[in-house]
């Protein structure tokens, strides 16, 4: 396999770093586990922010999404991880992560999380 899951997020200058606009990316295919049955979680990532200086590069992004296939995490903490791991790659002026976990029990989970600093 030529590419494999990283933790490592690298960034680019932002092309206009005068100008307020925002990015927004959708990520459908995030998986981790149940830390209490061991089974997956799957959820759709949705990520929008205005950036600083600096931009988040997606080929990097989603090696980095991808680092958390195999390990146990509750909602809560992986939506708040990601977006505290993003804020310190990129310091945007905002930032707000939402992820919308699938059904699982006859129950889904949406976690939002913002960075506004």
């Amino acid at each position: 396999m030529s590419t494999k899951p990283s933790r490592e997020l690298e960034t680019f200058p932002n092309p206009k770093p005068e100008r307020d606009y925002e990015i927004l990316l959708d990520a459908p295919e995030f998986t981790c586990l149940c830390p209490k049955t061991g089974q997956p979680d799957y959820a759709t990532l949705h990520v929008a922010y205005v950036p600083d200086e600096k931009c988040v590069e997606l080929k990097s992004l989603k090696l980095y999404l991808w680092s958390f296939r195999d390990e146990g995490h509750f909602h809560e903490d992986v939506t708040n991880r990601i977006l505290d791991d993003l804020v310190a790659a990129v310091a945007p002026r905002h930032m707000t992560i939402e992820a919308e976990f699938y059904v699982r029990g006859g129950i889904t989970t949406t976690i939002v999380a913002t960075h506004e600093p």
